[in-house]
């Protein structure tokens, strides 16, 4: 199977699927293990169900992929930290869905690790020519590799690049099964140990490498149930605002450490590689105001260059809602 048509599978059958109706008395929201950030605090402190007057049920995925399709299938309301990439693929296959935040910008906490036996490093990437690949595919950390094998002029039609979520990629290049690694978080962390980055997070930036997650959800449930949606952002913004106080650091900490799965020491150098954007910020034109809409439709197109996607939509504008934002930043 090539790689578009791995790629196109693992998003099958999503496209056009149903999304959830209207109002309810509970919801259903994705989120990452190892994957460390302040909503995490006020979920374990029952902050979303005061606010909501509901239950609030959490999901754990691997992959921004697996989110969109449980989103399409109407499994998962909303979907906190999908990468851009990823929610490009789905939008760009015609499922309806909607950005309503910016959860968190990363470049250093998404990269390509290549083997530590194969002495390859950026001066000498075109080696990466024929050499195995773990991806997840249609993910941020996909979008970076294709766009850091196109600044090394390395032909990824070479390439054996096989679909693999961050931790079986991680165990692989352990393994010595392939000789790079793509992916984030913890197993990134890990494959770390095995091998060396091409680029740094700073590098990877002044090539216009962005790495951005948002909160996600299905337009028509994000139209039917806005004050649901802005009540959310709400609390995630209090615990943005909340972490980025110092003095609530040793108290947030080991309470966001046990829910991503981590022990303090890995979390907190995983979060400090974060960044979270205020509501004020996110409004701006650098991200929601126009910045991200513009960075979809760059990732849209390097896909469809790549052959992973057959078409980029014209425009990403639609997939855009800042309206549940603005209400929660009155909140």
């Amino acid at each position: 199977m090539n790689l578009k048509a791995k790629l196109m599978s693992a998003v099958a059958g999503a496209a056009f699927a149903a999304s959830a109706g209207a109002a309810q008395a509970e919801i259903t929201v994705a989120y990452f293990l190892e994957w460390p950030m302040p909503f995490q605090y006020a979920k374990e402190k029952g902050m979303y169900e005061e606010a909501l007057g509901m239950k609030v049920n959490w999901r754990a995925f691997d992959t921004g992929t697996a989110m969109s399709a449980a989103m399409a299938s109407g499994d998962i309301q909303l979907s906190v930290s999908q990468g851009v990439p990823p929610f490009v693929v789905a939008t760009s296959a015609g499922q309806d869905l909607q950005t309503v935040d910016v959860a968190v910008s990363y470049s250093d906490n998404d990269n390509c690790v290549v083997a530590e036996a194969l002495e390859i490093d950026k001066d000498s990437a075109g080696e990466l020519a024929g050499k195995k690949v773990a991806v997840p595919l249609g993910t941020a950390a996909h979008y970076g590799f294709l766009k850091q094998m196109n600044h090394f002029g390395v032909d990824i039609s070479t390439m054996d690049v096989v679909n693999m979520a961050p931790p079986e990629g991680a165990a692989a290049i352990a393994q010595g099964a392939v000789d790079m690694f793509c992916g984030w978080g913890g197993s990134l962390r890990r494959a770390k140990e095995h091998g060396n980055v091409l680029l740094t997070g700073a590098e990877k930036e002044e090539l216009g490498i962005l790495v951005f997650d948002v909160t996600s959800g299905p337009a028509d449930y994000i139209a039917e149930n806005s004050d649901v949606v802005a009540k959310f952002l709400a609390v995630t913004a209090e615990a943005n605002a909340m972490w980025a106080d110092p003095a609530n650091r040793d108290e947030m900490l080991p309470v966001i450490a046990k829910d991503s799965g981590m022990d303090v020491e890995a979390t907190a150098a995983t979060i400090d590689t974060f960044v979270f954007p205020t509501v004020e910020d996110q409004l701006t034109e650098k991200w929601l105001g126009g910045g991200a809409q513009e960075f979809m439709k760059g990732v849209a197109e390097v896909f469809v260059e790549a052959g992973s996607i057959d078409s980029a939509q014209a425009t990403y504008e639609s997939n855009v809602n800042t309206g549940p934002l603005a209400a929660a930043n009155g909140m």
